[in-house]
This record gives C-alpha cells, sequence and structure tokens, in this order.
C-alpha cells in the first residue's frame, strides 16, 4: 500500500499547482487557518508580517498554498530585491497618493520652533505637507513671536500655525502663546522640554529619557546620562531621527498637536 502524504493527499493525485504570489508591501491576503486578513507590512526569514485594519501584527510562515488572495489559494513567495516598493501609507499614517504632484505653497505656514522641531515634521508629515502645500519654517525660539506674527499679518487666506516646545500652564511660552493666538493665527503646544522627549525611548532603544537637574543644559544632561558624547548635541539628534520611521515612534501628545496645525491652516477660508 502506498503512504499517503502529510496533507493527506493520496501519492498519486498530485495537488494542482498553485499561482505564486510576491509578498509586495500592501498586497492583502488571508491566512486561511486562523481567518486573519491583512496587508503585507515586512517579508523576512520565510515569514510574513501582515497588519489588519486595526492595526494588528500577525507573523505567519511562508508555506506553500499558506495564502488566500480574492478567494484563491496562493503560494506567497520573497519579492524581487530589483522590485519598486511603493508604500501604502505615508510616515504619518495617511494614505499614500503615488505620483502624486507638490502643491504650489500656500501663503498660510506652520512655524515650528527649532530646526531639529522643523526636521522631526518634514520626515514625518513631509509628504502630506507637500500635498496640502504647507511650508514649515522654524524660529529659533518664541521670544519674538508677537513681532514675527505681526510681520506674517496672519488672515483668512494666510493662516498661521505655531507649535510650542513645553507649552504648559503659566509658563513664559504660554503667556506669548495667548499675547498672538486670533482667528487666524493658532499656537498649540506639547509638554516636553525638548522635542527629542517627543520621540518615544523605546523608539530610540531606551527605557525612558532621563531626568534632568533644573539650571543644566538639558541636551548635554541627557547626553551625559545615557553615555552619548556630551561635545556633540547634534550627533546625539541625529541618532534619535534616525530611530523615526513613522508617527508609531511619536509621543500622542506631539501626534495630534501637528494634525490640529495643518487641519488648521488648510481649512477653507
Amino acid at each position: 500500500m502506498r503512504p499517503y502524504s502529510p496533507d493527506l493527499t493520496p501519492p498519486w493525485k498530485k495537488p494542482k499547482p498553485v499561482p505564486e504570489v510576491p509578498a509586495d508591501p500592501g498586497l492583502v491576503v488571508e491566512e486561511p487557518g486562523t481567518g486573519f486578513c491583512g496587508a503585507v507590512i515586512r517579508c523576512e526569514a520565510g515569514t510574513v508580517t501582515l497588519e489588519d485594519r486595526f492595526g494588528k501584527h500577525r507573523v505567519f510562515p511562508m508555506e506553500p498554498r499558506g495564502f488566500l488572495l480574492e478567494g484563491r489559494v496562493v503560494t506567497l513567495v520573497r519579492p524581487s530585491p530589483t522590485a519598486p516598493v511603493r508604500p501604502t501609507r505615508t510616515a504619518s499614517g495617511s494614505v499614500a497618493v503615488p505620483g502624486a504632484r507638490a502643491r504650489v505653497a500656500r501663503a498660510g505656514r506652520i512655524y515650528v520652533e527649532g530646526r531639529h522641531d522643523a526636521e522631526l515634521v518634514e520626515k514625518v508629515w513631509g509628504d502630506d505637507l507637500r500635498i496640502e502645500g504647507v511650508v514649515v519654517e522654524y524660529l529659533e525660539g518664541v521670544d519674538d513671536l508677537p513681532s514675527i506674527v505681526t510681520a506674517f499679518a496672519p488672515g483668512p487666506d494666510a493662516r498661521l500655525g505655531v507649535l510650542v516646545d513645553h507649552l504648559v500652564p503659566g509658563s513664559k511660552e504660554s503667556r506669548i502663546a495667548e499675547s498672538v493666538t486670533s482667528e487666524h493665527a493658532l499656537v498649540v503646544g506639547h509638554p516636553y522640554i525638548d522635542i527629542w522627549q517627543a520621540v518615544k525611548p523605546a523608539s530610540v532603544g531606551i527605557r525612558e529619557w532621563p531626568r534632568i537637574p533644573h539650571g543644566q543644559d538639558w541636551k548635554t544632561g541627557v547626553c551625559r546620562a545615557l553615555g552619548w558624547r556630551v561635545s556633540n548635541t547634534g550627533e546625539a539628534w541625529q541618532r534619535i531621527l534616525d530611530s523615526v520611521r513613522s508617527y508609531k515612534d511619536l509621543e500622542p501628545a506631539l501626534l495630534g498637536r501637528v494634525e490640529e496645525l495643518i487641519d488648521f491652516v488648510t481649512a477653507p477660508a
């Protein structure tokens, strides 16, 4: 008597071949054993990671005949390393628009406190901002914000949004923000001493951001506490920025404020 194969298929009845489909990012498939359905977000070491519509991730082995594509059994294979990868989402989590051209810049602007703030906003929201035609500039502090807002002269067709670090009740920053806020100028802020803290510690590879005693330079103190080169805070920032891949690496307190400013500046007149 001839033995059966492990899947109980008689050896004289070979299963029909099924299509091999590259596991390109964004491909939506179903794993029939669990019923989990999601888009491919990663493919590595014989496994594929799927993300469902609720943001839940599951990792499955890439076995022959292991998935359903539009109801048909398929075998997922690693995509060609030379195949172009087209993201389905931007770093901010919005739907990517392949081939979209940047819009002509609006008269409205978003101001942030410093260069690091601007670089972080660009990395996560850059695609969205170009489509909306929103330019981000940095101030190097908020002390001169009243005169800057006066010179900008915000109006219905030129709204101004400002993101301020460490905007807490009773602070100097909060008093300045109140003095310039109007119908066409919105100032919002996050509670962090510096934009560095708005990056989740786990994304940087640390347990938490160190607490630096009052009166010490915060960035220098952080570098010293973490064993980073104290003499080069720019190098430390680049290390932090490189750890940010998407909005998931940022604290919600920053995410909400940036989205609020984008909505404000792009709102119809």
